[in-house]
């Protein structure tokens, strides 16, 4: 915006520049540059390593080298700094399965005869007291029938609903076919056999023509051939 706050949608100056004045600038900003105040940053960088881009354009036997290197001596990488508290989830399931079967086995058989002793299971709520209930240390439920002080009252059955005879419709009459459209589709199926008959004729004419012009041109290839031999012949 400019000085007195109207909006300005004009296109920067530097369009409208020559081309000589533009080489000029240019040259000027990668000879002398302006000297600019170091950046602030408000986070902490991360090193991402090499972009895709570039590991892309690499020769294909840098790749090769790099991965040979990176087999042979790896970097020693800074310890990795979390934000949030680890939790031990013990071996992942897919280290799991690719163990052999006597290691499955053998830690099995471990866990049988010395289990790991494990810290106390945290409870977030009370245990219930179940002797102020009962005498014995099990819940006891009633049963719904004992509960119930009224006569039991056992309701007839529903009576069953009977099957009646369903009288069918008679048929429909087939529908009548319009004599215009019978004629329509005989005048339509004697121009497309006409049509059959006309492409076959064509068919048998330009195979009889391809076949006169293989017999010419083998007859023509074996011709001087025969004549050499009857002339060798009349000899």
């Amino acid at each position: 915006m400019n000085e007195n706050n109207e909006l300005d949608l004009l296109p920067p100056a530097s369009l409208t520049r020559p081309l000589w004045k533009q080489l000029f600038v240019n040259l000027r900003e990668n000879l002398t540059r302006d000297n600019l105040p170091p950046l602030q940053l408000t986070s902490r960088p991360v090193d991402v390593g090499m972009l895709p881009g570039d590991r892309l354009s690499l020769p294909w036997y840098k790749t090769v080298f790099t991965n040979l290197g990176d087999v042979i001596s790896p970097e020693s990488l800074p310890p990795l700094v979390l934000e949030s508290q680890p939790m031990d989830v013990g071996e992942l399931i897919g280290d799991q399965m690719s163990h052999m079967w006597w290691s499955s086995l053998l830690r099995s058989l471990a866990d049988k005869v010395a289990p790991e002793r494990q810290a106390p299971l945290q409870l977030t709520s009370a245990p219930m007291n179940l002797a102020n209930i009962a005498e014995s240390t099990f819940l006891q439920v009633p049963q719904w029938s004992s509960a119930i002080s009224t006569p039991k009252v056992f309701l007839p059955d529903k009576p069953k609903a009977g099957y009646a005879a369903v009288q069918l419709a008679p048929p429909r009459p087939p529908p009548k076919v319009d004599p215009a459209e019978i004629e329509f589709v005989n005048i339509l199926e004697q121009e497309l056999r006409r049509d059959l008959r006309r492409s076959r004729i064509r068919a048998r004419i330009w195979i009889s023509v391809a076949a006169a012009q293989v017999v010419l041109l083998i007859g023509g290839l074996i011709a001087p051939t025969i004549k050499h031999l009857l002339v060798v012949t009349g000899k």
